[in-house]
Protein backbone atom coordinates (compact mmCIF):
# COMPACT_ATOMS: atom_id res chain seq x y z
CA UNK A 1 0.00 0.00 0.00
CA UNK A 2 1.42 3.74 -0.61
CA UNK A 3 0.65 6.99 -0.37
CA UNK A 4 -0.18 9.28 -3.15
CA UNK A 5 -2.35 12.37 -4.04
CA UNK A 6 -5.26 12.43 -6.67
CA UNK A 7 -4.01 14.40 -9.43
CA UNK A 8 -6.61 13.59 -12.05
CA UNK A 9 -9.55 11.41 -13.82
CA UNK A 10 -8.94 9.42 -16.48
CA UNK A 11 -11.82 8.71 -18.99
CA UNK A 12 -11.73 6.13 -21.49
CA UNK A 13 -14.69 5.66 -24.20
CA UNK A 14 -14.12 1.95 -24.21
CA UNK A 15 -12.58 -0.72 -21.47
CA UNK A 16 -12.98 -4.02 -19.96
CA UNK A 17 -16.45 -4.41 -19.32
CA UNK A 18 -15.72 -5.29 -15.66
CA UNK A 19 -14.69 -1.65 -15.44
CA UNK A 20 -17.77 -0.38 -16.21
CA UNK A 21 -19.31 2.18 -13.91
CA UNK A 22 -15.80 2.33 -12.29
CA UNK A 23 -14.06 5.67 -12.21
CA UNK A 24 -10.35 5.53 -12.92
CA UNK A 25 -7.86 7.85 -11.09
CA UNK A 26 -4.31 9.54 -12.25
CA UNK A 27 -2.32 9.08 -8.88
CA UNK A 28 1.28 10.70 -7.81
CA UNK A 29 2.53 8.90 -5.17
CA UNK A 30 3.72 10.33 -2.50
CA UNK A 31 5.85 10.32 1.37
CA UNK A 32 4.77 11.52 4.27
CA UNK A 33 5.90 14.51 3.55
CA UNK A 34 3.99 15.28 0.81
CA UNK A 35 6.80 14.67 -2.02
CA UNK A 36 6.84 12.63 -4.37
CA UNK A 37 9.52 9.30 -3.41
CA UNK A 38 12.79 9.07 -5.12
CA UNK A 39 12.41 7.57 -8.70
CA UNK A 40 8.87 8.15 -9.09
CA UNK A 41 7.67 8.86 -12.46
CA UNK A 42 6.11 12.28 -12.97
CA UNK A 43 2.91 10.48 -14.56
CA UNK A 44 2.19 8.98 -11.58
CA UNK A 45 -0.09 5.58 -11.78
CA UNK A 46 -3.67 4.74 -12.98
CA UNK A 47 -6.02 3.34 -10.45
CA UNK A 48 -9.86 3.02 -9.96
CA UNK A 49 -11.78 4.21 -6.91
CA UNK A 50 -12.99 2.08 -4.36
CA UNK A 51 -13.88 4.39 -2.48
CA UNK A 52 -15.50 8.32 -4.07
CA UNK A 53 -11.71 10.29 -3.70
CA UNK A 54 -11.34 13.57 -5.71
CA UNK A 55 -8.81 15.40 -7.42
CA UNK A 56 -6.30 16.45 -4.97
CA UNK A 57 -7.00 14.40 -2.08
CA UNK A 58 -4.32 12.07 -0.34
CA UNK A 59 -4.54 8.36 -0.81
CA UNK A 60 -4.24 5.07 0.10
CA UNK A 61 -3.69 2.72 -2.74
CA UNK A 62 -3.12 -0.57 -3.23
CA UNK A 63 -1.19 -2.33 -5.57
CA UNK A 64 -1.77 -5.93 -5.96
CA UNK A 65 -4.33 -7.57 -8.72
CA UNK A 66 -5.62 -9.33 -5.89
CA UNK A 67 -6.57 -6.90 -3.26
CA UNK A 68 -7.48 -4.16 -5.76
CA UNK A 69 -9.80 -7.01 -7.09
CA UNK A 70 -11.16 -7.06 -4.07
CA UNK A 71 -11.65 -3.45 -2.85
CA UNK A 72 -13.76 -2.74 -6.18
CA UNK A 73 -15.32 -5.93 -5.57
CA UNK A 74 -14.53 -6.80 -8.94
CA UNK A 75 -13.28 -10.42 -9.10
CA UNK A 76 -11.59 -11.78 -12.04
CA UNK A 77 -10.72 -8.53 -13.49
CA UNK A 78 -7.92 -6.62 -14.75
CA UNK A 79 -6.96 -4.32 -12.28
CA UNK A 80 -3.34 -3.47 -10.94
CA UNK A 81 -4.31 -0.77 -8.63
CA UNK A 82 -7.30 0.69 -6.59
CA UNK A 83 -7.62 3.58 -4.16
CA UNK A 84 -9.24 2.22 -1.01
CA UNK A 85 -8.82 5.15 1.34
CA UNK A 86 -8.82 8.67 2.02
CA UNK A 87 -6.45 10.29 4.28
CA UNK A 88 -7.26 12.58 6.52
CA UNK A 89 -3.98 13.17 8.65
CA UNK A 90 -0.48 11.70 8.51
CA UNK A 91 2.09 11.76 11.67
CA UNK A 92 6.20 11.01 10.68
CA UNK A 93 6.28 9.19 14.59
Amino acid sequence: MILARVIGEVVASQKHPSHSGMKLLRVQPENVQDTPPFGVSAAGLIALDAVGAGIGERVLVVLDGFAAMSAVERPLSPIDAAVVGVVDHADLA
